[in-house]
C-alpha cells in the first residue's frame, strides 16, 4: 500500500466489524449478565437491578477490600517502579565496566513469568526454611525475621515488593533509552554554568524524560489494575483477604458457581480501565502538545 495515499475511511471497515463483534460485543453481554442473578446453581435468569453491585460494595462483604487492594498495588507499584526505573538508568547510562552486563541483569527479572517468579519468592519468602529468613539468622539477625506471606499486616506490601523487583528492569530499559535520547548539549551547557548533578538532573533530564514518564506510567496502572497471576502465585488472595485484588475475587466468585458477581467485579475493572484511559490519554496528548 501506498503510505503517502489517503484511503477511503471504508477501508477499514473489516477491522473494525471484527472488533465489534469479537471485543465490544462480548463485553457489553458480559455487563449485562451483572444486572441478573446468574449462577451455576438457577437454571433460570433474572434481572435483579442493581443489586449485585450493591453486595460488592456492602460492608457486609470482603469486595471493597478488593477494590481497595487494586488500587493501593496500582499506586505502589507505579510510583516504586518509575523511582527505582529512573534511578537504575541514570546509574546505568554512566561509563562503568561491563554495562552492558549490569543492564541485562537488571533487565532479565522482567522477562520472568509472573507465576514462576511468585513460586520462586514463595519458597524464598517461606518462614520456615526460606532462603531470607535462613540467611537473616545465620547472620545474627533473628528480630528481622518475619512471617512473610501469612501475616496480614505484611503479606500485601511482600506481594507488592516481588512485582517491584521483577518490573523495574522493564522501565528501567525505557528510561535509558529517553536518557540516550537527550542531546548532550544541554548538559555541555550545564557544566559551563556550573551545575550540579542534581541541578542537570532537575532542569534538564527530568523535564526531558517526562514523555517517557507518561508511557512508563500508563504502562504500570493498566499492569497494576489487572494483576492477577502474581498474587495468585505468591498467596492466592491470602491470608484471608488480605492480598485479594479484583482478578483474584473474579476468579474465585467464578470458580464458586456465582458468575453474576463476578461479572460484578468485572464490570467495576472496565469501568476503571475506561477512566484511567481516559485520563491517561490525555496525559500523552498534552505531553506531546507541550513538545510541539
Amino acid at each position: 500500500m501506498n503510505e503517502r495515499k489517503v484511503y477511503p475511511t471504508y477501508f477499514a471497515a473489516g477491522a473494525l466489524f471484527l472488533y465489534v463483534i469479537l471485543y465490544v460485543f462480548p463485553g457489553i453481554i458480559g455487563i449485562g449478565y451483572a444486572f441478573t442473578d446468574w449462577s451455576v446453581y438457577s437454571k433460570e435468569l433474572h434481572y435483579i437491578g442493581f443489586d449485585n453491585f450493591a453486595t460488592v460494595f456492602s460492608s457486609n462483604y470482603n469486595y471493597t477490600r478488593y477494590i481497595t487492594n487494586t488500587l493501593t498495588f496500582t499506586v505502589v507499584t507505579t510510583v516504586m517502579k518509575n523511582i527505582l526505573g529512573i534511578g537504575l538508568a541514570l546509574m546505568l547510562t554512566k561509563r562503568i565496566r561491563f554495562l552492558n552486563f549490569h543492564r541485562a541483569v537488571m533487565y532479565v527479572p522482567s522477562v520472568l513469568s509472573a507465576l514462576i517468579v511468585g513460586m520462586i519468592f514463595r519458597s524464598i519468602l517461606n518462614p520456615k526454611v526460606g532462603l531470607l529468613n535462613v540467611t537473616l539468622r545465620a547472620v545474627g539477625l533473628d528480630g528481622l525475621t518475619m512471617q512473610w506471606l501469612t501475616d496480614s499486616k505484611i503479606a500485601f506490601r511482600s506481594v507488592m515488593a516481588v512485582d517491584i523487583w521483577k518490573g523495574m528492569g522493564y522501565i528501567m530499559t525505557i528510561f535509558i533509552a529517553g536518557i540516550m535520547s537527550i542531546s548532550p548539549m544541554y548538559f555541555e551547557a550545564a557544566d559551563i554554568d556550573g551545575a550540579n548533578s542534581w541541578q542537570r538532573f532537575r532542569y534538564i533530564t527530568l523535564p526531558m524524560l517526562s514523555p517517557t514518564l507518561a508511557v512508563t506510567t500508563v504502562l504500570n496502572v493498566i499492569y497494576g489494575l489487572k494483576v492477577f497471576d502474581m498474587v495468585y502465585a505468591l498467596t492466592n488472595g491470602g491470608p484471608g483477604y488480605a492480598t485479594e485484588v479484583l482478578y483474584t475475587g473474579v476468579y474465585k466468585e467464578f470458580g464458586l458457581g456465582r458468575y453474576a458477581i463476578g461479572t460484578a467485579l468485572s464490570s467495576i475493572m472496565f469501568v476503571f480501565m475506561l477512566v484511567v484511559g481516559y485520563f491517561m490519554i490525555r496525559l500523552l496528548t498534552r505531553n506531546e502538545e507541550s513538545l510541539a
